[in-house]
């Protein structure tokens, strides 16, 4: 089955907007967990626009789920995920500054790199997925550094679905495919909606997590976020 991780970014942002605790980032996340939802997600940044690394210590004794820490693999952020030691850390090549994520990684360009940051939180037990384009190369490349995962980009699966699904898709098959022959654990993430969510699913039932946030929280001020949360859950059964 493939589960579902969401990535609370937005009730931070919405927290930060005005100082304070509300709404209370620790406290959604444990709803989202207690109706239904198999991990959390968050990608602390440099300036903390949103989730805040003192976030990431108050999360991580409080979660019964999977954890699963994102963000570009600084030095800053390699210290905070070694002493916190989540689930999973995924990488993402993020710019400073950058709005949110837009890319996958030139896993071949970066891999001795990349190598080195899955050596060492290996060595810490944590599982690695790195986030990639659908590109065959990428993921092979991907395989090649010693990560456990790889997480497809799917913005561009996304953009196109509503014109030509089945041309959207294809691309995002090929590069899952390949990743399951290397011997890779299959995420994927990144304007994964309600609209889209359940033919991904069809086509790529072999997919371990999807992480969600920005959709799906959007979707939690029409529909609450339990019936949300359920119906995303639907989408993935």
């Amino acid at each position: 089955m493939t589960k579902l991780s969401v990535n609370i970014n937005k009730i931070a942002t919405l927290r930060n907007a005005r100082g304070g605790n509300n709404p209370d980032v620790l406290r959604v996340a444990l709803d989202c967990e207690r109706f239904g939802a198999q991990g959390i997600t968050v990608h602390p940044r440099p300036d903390e626009r949103h989730i805040r690394y003192q976030d990431v210590y108050d999360l991580r004794p409080r979660l019964t789920t999977e954890f699963n820490i994102e963000g570009q693999p600084s030095p800053e952020f390699i210290d905070l995920v070694l002493k916190v030691v989540p689930n999973q850390v995924t990488l993402v090549p993020d710019l400073p500054g950058q709005l949110t994520s837009n890319h996958g990684w030139d896993t071949k360009q970066n891999q001795a790199f990349l190598t080195e940051v899955c050596e060492r939180f290996h060595e810490k037990g944590i599982r690695v997925s790195i986030f990639v384009d659908a590109d065959t190369e990428m993921v092979e490349y991907a395989a090649r550094t010693g990560a456990d995962r790889v997480e497809l980009y799917t913005e561009p699966y996304a953009s196109a679905y509503a014109q030509d699904r089945e041309a959207a898709i294809a691309p995002f098959v090929a590069a899952g495919e390949r990743a399951i022959a290397l011997g890779l654990g299959l995420n994927a993430g990144h304007d994964l909606s309600l609209e889209n969510l359940r033919y991904m699913h069809e086509r790529m039932p072999y997919i371990d997590e999807c992480s969600i946030g920005h959709a799906l929280i959007c979707d939690a001020l029409y529909l609450g976020l339990e019936e949300t949360i359920k119906q995303y859950l639907a989408c993935l059964h």
